[in-house]
């Protein structure tokens, strides 16, 4: 009955209105459509120190994906090993100021093991091993450097990049989600275009999704990818492309944007960002296809940034996986946390089972190839008559105090910034099998926070970027039963 009481407290008819923590203990089951999904709890966690530099000398930081390559997963005596590249974002970065490095586009590689303990959770451990360059068509690196509105042209492939200063002549990339291929190839997911690049496994640009009209940033007719200010279509500025995912027979490519496009924005409602897109791509006969086969609406989650009252923000996506053809897990989270100046109280940051199955496809429609809104009214975030959504439902609360008092983790922001504060951005996420004959429904979810580069000892391109305090790159590993 607490329980119950407590949930009706804090959700709102469209979010949460007052923190939304976790309540009873581990199993916990969600019953839907005939199938049962239960969160088996975290069994392992363990951290990289923020100072960590990486194989180009810079900090490390930034878990804004990771993805463990296909084919080096197995059980081990103690637990499980593989090899896990991360995806750091743009390099260390203050907008307002306007700083920006022109911080090379890379993937990271490190050595994970997992070692479980009975009775207890486990620990992960992270070495840095190498990791690559990632390089243009022309074969030049890409920089973080913001591109304001200049572009450039490669392959008949308008690109960002910035006209003069740090970064100039090279494509602008603002790295934020990782999807491997079977064959070692890679998908890269942008920020400040929203297009998906796809890469060889030496980090050689191979081709790239350009999304539809819808999507694209533009303001006056023409692009508009720069991060300082909204286009007046398509991707809100630093709201791209922040989850993606391909089905586990790889035959599907699930793109997902940050929150919702400017046309689709409840105007004067600041919590107004809540129907986000997601696109679904056929990549059996190529994979960088020019148009989706599916293109849907789902609702994000409302939260009150203060915890008291009045919902205020957007609960942003920033990790997709997908479970099949239709079905996906998707990470939506709060601002609040290590990380974030000030003291509110974080809010929300859970793990949704989504289904695009019943929804409404909007692929080829003036909702795809224009910039019509799915808004019934330009104030409200009621959809159109006629435009289902894609159904979510909660499988996974992180913000459950036991849970994160074992791994030495709490939500206390009150007392400022301090080493077991849970941090602001968890955007990473992957999914593994758990190889368990007893229990063969049985995964690893493993979810990892972007740091943003926030160390006490931070070098960026050979000079100090250092902050006032650590916030340590981690990863939480969970236990799941999927059907």
């Amino acid at each position: 009955m607490f329980a119950t009481a407590l949930l009706l407290a804090t959700l709102s008819a469209s979010g949460y209105t007052a923190p939304h923590e976790a309540s009873g203990v581990p199993p916990r089951t969600l019953q839907l459509g005939g199938r049962t999904y239960v969160d088996k709890g975290l069994v392992a966690a363990g951290r990289l120190p923020a100072g960590t530099v990486d194989f180009l000398g810079d900090t490390l930081g930034s878990f804004s994906s990771l993805a463990v390559q296909p084919g080096t997963w197995k059980r081990t005596a103690s637990g499980y090993e593989g090899v896990l590249w991360t995806l750091p974002d743009r390099g260390r970065n203050d907008p307002e100021a306007g700083l920006f490095y022109d911080y090379a586009g890379r993937v990271e590689r490190m050595r994970l093991r997992i070692d479980l303990r009975a009775g207890g959770p486990g620990t992960v451990t992270l070495v840095p091993d190498k990791g690559v360059v990632l390089k243009d068509f022309n074969g030049q690196p890409f920089t973080g450097a913001a591109p304001g509105q200049h572009t450039i042209t490669q392959r008949e492939v308008v690109l960002p990049s910035p006209a003069d200063g740090v970064g100039a002549g090279k494509v602008s990339l603002d790295a934020e989600s990782l999807q491997f291929t079977a064959d070692g190839h890679f998908y890269v997911g942008d920020e400040y275009t929203a297009n998906v690049y796809y890469f060889d496994a030496q980090g050689q640009l191979q081709g790239v999704i350009v999304p539809p009209v819808a999507i694209q940033p533009r303001s006056d007719g023409k692009p508009a990818f720069g991060s300082l200010a909204p286009p007046q279509s398509g991707r809100r500025n630093n709201q791209g492309v922040e989850g993606m995912g391909l089905s586990p027979d790889g035959s599907r490519l699930f793109v997902a944007l940050q929150s919702a496009t400017l046309q689709d924005s409840a105007k004067g409602n600041a919590a107004g960002r809540v129907n986000t897109r997601v696109l679904v791509y056929d990549v059996t006969t190529s994979p960088t296809p020019r148009q989706p086969m599916g293109h849907y609406v789902m609702a994000l989650p409302a939260y009150a940034h203060d915890g008291e009252g009045k919902l205020d923000r957007t609960a942003a996506q920033s990790e997709l996986r997908a479970l099949d053809a239709h079905r996906f897990l998707l990470l939506a989270r709060d601002g609040n946390g290590l990380g974030k100046d000030g003291d509110d109280p974080i809010v929300y940051k859970s793990v949704l089972l989504v289904d695009v199955a019943e929804a409404s496809n909007l692929a080829g429609t003036a909702y795809e190839t224009g910039t019509a809104s799915v808004l019934a009214d330009p104030a409200s975030t009621v959809l159109k008559e006629g435009i289902t959504p894609a159904r979510s439902d909660e499988l996974l609360n992180l913000l459950d105090r036991p849970q994160l008092a074992r791994v030495g983790l709490d939500l206390e922001t009150a007392r400022g910034p301090h080493a077991g504060l849970m941090s602001e951005k968890w955007e990473a996420m992957d999914i593994l099998p758990a190889l368990d004959p007893q229990h063969p429904k049985d995964v690893l979810l493993l979810i990892g926070n972007d740091n943003d580069f926030i160390a006490r000892h931070c070098r960026m391109q050979g000079e100090t970027c250092d902050s006032a305090y650590d916030n340590d790159n981690r990863v939480l590993v969970y236990r799941l039963s999927l059907p």
